[in-house]
């Protein structure tokens, strides 16, 4: 009886915790095709023609899934010598939000940073478009680049074909970046403003 009169609050105290404990939400099928490249590096290529991105085409393009936490991705992209550029993905919800996080070299904040949006699409798309939202629209205007508040941002990823794939989009601008998710590369270095990996 004392036995029992001892378990008995433990089993209850137990019981609430694991009844009160947040059940994990399960990964949406975008976040888990992302998955199986955490950690990992790719090269890629410009396939689109335009020639603002003539600059860009004549040096080597590598993207590092460099993390995955739950509903939160980053992805630095790095263009020859410069490591100033991360996007960062994150489910909000039932949205993914697409962030550009610019830096320069000594790790400050570029004037231009933090823009993107909300995907118009589901959360299990495998294709995420994110046009661009209003503080986005807004720092547009405020740096004067207001033909850039019609962008629209997709982020892809095709698991069957081996393919991620980064596009920006608007009307007389088409900027499109594959990479090939079979083939991993050496990590880049740390993006800057970023602390290293351990």
């Amino acid at each position: 009886m004392l036995f029992r009169t001892a378990v008995a609050p433990a089993f209850a105290l137990l019981f609430t915790a694991c009844a009160s404990a947040p059940v994990a939400e399960t990964p949406s099928a975008f976040e888990t095709a992302i998955a199986p490249l955490c950690g990992k590096s790719f090269e890629g290529r410009i396939v689109t023609t335009d020639a603002a991105d003539d600059d860009w085409r004549a040096q080597r393009v590598v993207m590092h899934v460099r993390s995955c936490d739950p509903r939160y991705i980053t992805i630095p992209l790095h263009v020859g010598e410069d490591h100033s550029r991360t996007w960062v993905l994150m489910q909000v919800g039932n949205d993914w939000e697409l962030r550009h996080d610019h830096r320069h070299e000594d790790g400050s904040e570029d004037a231009l940073t933090q823009y993107g949006g909300f995907a118009s699409t589901d959360a299990d798309a495998l294709r995420q478009e994110f046009p661009a939202d209003q503080a986005t629209k807004d720092l547009f205007d405020r740096e004067n680049i207001p033909v850039s508040k019609t962008n629209v941002w997709a982020v892809e990823i095709d698991p069957s074909a081996n393919l991620f794939a980064y596009e920006l989009k608007r009307p007389n601008r088409f900027l499109r970046v594959e990479f090939d998710t079979s083939k991993p590369v050496a990590p880049p270095p740390a993006p800057w403003g970023w602390p290293p990996l351990d």
